[in-house]
């Protein structure tokens, strides 16, 4: 009795070696994936910020007045172009007014003819 009873701890400990073992294998794959993850993200990370240097110097001022200056052909602004808002032609008359559907709709009277399927009709 005493025999078997050594035998199943045996078998008992051999598997929680085993399994030991197992555990172990995993956390050290994880931890592995965990670093090639750290990695990569401190690799976007970097490529963001050079990006990011890159778009400030494409937007700085300096560089696009440079560019307008080289390829748009604009000349400065003449003192007569400019006239205050009092210069300016009144606004023209709609000959036709705007169409309000929803107004429209509100204007009915209240339990009038609505074309809504929420209300049902009482005969």
């Amino acid at each position: 009795m005493l025999r078997i009873l050594h035998i199943g701890v045996l078998v008992a400990l051999v598997l929680a070696a085993a399994d030991v073992y197992k555990i172990k294998f995993d956390s050290t794959l994880q931890a592995e994936r965990v670093a090639k993850l750290r990695a990569e993200i401190r690799r976007e990370r970097d490529a963001v910020a050079a990006l990011r240097a890159e778009w400030t110097a494409l937007d700085s001022p300096e560089r696009i007045q440079a560019l307008t200056r080289r390829h748009l052909p604009l000349k400065p602004i003449d003192i007569t172009q400019l006239d205050n808002l009092d210069q300016l032609p009144d606004r023209p008359i709609d000959l036709v007014p705007p169409v309000d559907a929803i107004g429209a709709l509100v204007d009915v009277e209240p339990h009038g003819d609505r074309p809504t399927g929420s209300i049902s009709q009482a005969r």
